[in-house]
């Protein structure tokens, strides 16, 4: 089963400063959650989103799990070399009921990263494998990346940045779950909307989908 966790204003920890932690960060910064890194070593780039306060950096080597219980954290991933010092964090975690994944040892981790489509932070795509290949699905993605390119517009983007705005309005002025959806469904059929946003003028077809709400009985 593939979920989207809500991570939003969550603390999420990250033990190691390689490649493999900078993938996991990079995943991690489109959620707007608090991001913080232990290590003594980090890449270039770890060390620029630490400059950049996009993540707080604690340079020092993880040698126990004594820090679980200090920051409380929604979420560990750790990704260092040593796997018994990664065991000891996942252990740790699962007893403190907290999410915990290791890079090594997808299995005894409470989830797997699948491959991700991505279409500017609004479409998401997994391809995943159930953690049984990560190259296939890394592979799989490549390929169904550029099917998938073909088939998803621009359009359908600003489709979904005027609902998610429509959305947010709709649920303070209109009451019910049904007259909402029917609302949202409008938007999309609007003539008008769509020819705005064909001619790339999403702004006013946002400002379309606003007055049809004010209009709306």
């Amino acid at each position: 089963m593939i979920v989207d966790l809500n991570l939003q204003n969550k603390t999420i920890i990250v033990i190691g400063g390689g490649n493999e932690a900078e993938k996991r960060i990079n995943s991690l910064l489109k959620q707007d959650c608090k991001i913080i890194v232990f290590s003594d070593l980090v890449n270039s780039k770890i060390s620029r989103l630490s400059k950049l306060k996009k993540i707080i950096l604690k340079k020092k080597k993880i040698q126990d799990t004594k820090f679980i219980s200090k920051l409380k954290p929604y979420m560990i991933i750790t990704t260092t070399n040593d796997k018994k010092i990664n065991q000891k964090i996942v252990s740790a975690a699962k007893k403190s009921k907290i999410i915990a994944y290791s890079s090594d040892n997808p299995e005894e981790s409470d989830f797997s990263n699948p491959a991700i489509i991505d279409f500017e932070n609004m479409i998401q795509i997994a391809i995943f494998t159930g953690g049984k290949s990560p190259a296939m699905s890394k592979k799989l993605k490549l390929k169904s990346e550029k099917i998938f390119k073909k088939v998803i517009t621009k359009q359908d983007i600003a489709q979904i940045k005027i609902q998610k705005i429509a959305r947010e309005l709709a649920k303070k002025s209109i009451h019910t779950q049904i007259q909402r959806k029917e609302y949202l469904s409008s938007i999309m059929s609007d003539k008008k909307i769509k020819q705005l946003i064909d001619d790339g003028q999403v702004k006013k077809a946002e400002k379309q989908a606003i007055l049809m709400l004010e209009n709306w009985k």
